[in-house]
């Protein structure tokens, strides 16, 4: 994703618009902050499958049913 700052937004575009016709974005920033986004009106957001795998791990005992007394308030 590539950002450009306010002035070289104005200065530049029509050149930043057929980038992003063609299936970039682009970021527009002030002072190094991201403030606006450049999007291709009918892009979708890629969707790598197994990109995350690995990242999450699920414990056998996910399901298991909770103790009795999971939930209750702490008795004063």
């Amino acid at each position: 994703m590539a950002q450009v700052g306010v002035h070289e937004a104005k200065t530049h575009l029509s050149r930043l618009l057929r980038r992003v016709a063609a299936g970039e974005v682009i970021v527009i920033a002030k002072g190094g902050t991201p403030l606006a986004r450049l999007v291709p009106i009918h892009s979708r957001v890629r969707r790598d499958l197994g990109r995350d795998s690995g990242a999450v791990v699920v414990h056998e005992n996910f399901d298991a049913p909770l103790p009795e007394d999971h939930g209750r308030a702490p008795r004063p």
